[in-house]
């Protein structure tokens, strides 16, 4: 290349091997290069989040993202075939646990495209069959090393069992990719444009946690203040004390909130049921 001729625009990551040349000396020092980099516009916003995630993973184990026990949708190996599929329109899961006589016996994982299979010869179909065997990770686990299984397994559901092998929850793919990528929306969540509180049943409804706490109260008829936060889900993190994880309720002012989706930095949906 002449010196005349211009030079290429060094890539993003030539950029950010330069900023990193210095050989950070532990995770805080890198977490601050990365953040210099931001301030320096050589990463953006959404960039500087997913390395923040990915390093967060590193520290955190099943147990702060799992589905805790009380809160996992499961099929029965004994439902009938139209109970299983009532099931699924009601929950909106592609993949279930199956169990035995309590949820201790987890014998296998579901996934709704098999069903397709009873929906085509409904007299040969057996839940037995199709149900896959189900893979079990300690509470305990590392995200990382995780999110490394999931990958060279193929699977998507894990079982998570304590210290006793009693099961305690269930854990996805999605789950840990959310706490790197954030909320990952899917074809069964509300889009911008939906309202943001939808009645499930007379005392039930889903709430975005970006709702307006004034506009909860007027709904509601609740006395909620938004001097510290002027949201619903800043509400319940303040309630918390922290990020609440999924299937977490706190009860406040006669309601009881329950989080359906939240990642390592904030909430996103919740069920708020009168009680």
């Amino acid at each position: 290349m002449s010196d005349s001729e211009p030079r290429p625009k060094p890539s993003f990551f030539e950029r950010l091997s330069t900023m990193l040349s210095g050989a950070p000396e532990d995770r805080e020092d890198l977490l601050d290069m990365l953040r210099d980099a931001h301030e320096r516009k050589l990463l953006d916003a959404d960039a500087l989040s997913i390395f923040e995630g990915a390093l967060e993973v590193a520290e955190m184990t099943v147990s702060d993202v799992m589905v805790p026990r009380s809160q996992m949708d499961v099929i029965e190996i004994d439902d009938a075939p139209a109970e299983v599929i009532a099931e699924m329109v009601e929950t909106r899961h592609s993949r279930y646990p199956v169990i035995g006589e309590n949820r201790d016996e987890v014998v296998g994982i579901l996934l709704a495209k098999d069903l397709l299979a009873y929906l085509v010869n409904p007299d040969a179909f057996s839940l037995k069959a199709v149900a896959r065997p189900p893979i079990f990770v300690p509470e305990t686990k590392r995200l990382n090393v995780l999110l490394r299984e999931f990958r060279s397994q193929r699977n998507h559901m894990a079982i998570v069992i304590d210290e006793h092998g009693s099961v305690a929850g269930l854990v996805t793919l999605e789950d840990v990719l959310e706490q790197i990528v954030g909320e990952i929306i899917d074809e069964y969540d509300y889009d911008e444009e939906a309202d943001n509180i939808v009645a499930e049943t007379a005392t039930k409804w889903r709430v975005k946690a970006s709702t307006e706490i004034d506009a909860f109260n007027e709904k509601f008829g609740t006395t909620f203040s938004d001097d510290e936060s002027g949201t619903v889900g800043g509400l319940l993190m303040q309630e918390f004390a922290r990020v609440p994880h999924r299937g977490e309720s706190i009860t406040l002012g006669g309601f009881r909130f329950t989080v359906l989706r939240a990642d390592g930095r904030r909430v996103w949906l919740m069920t708020v049921e009168r009680v």
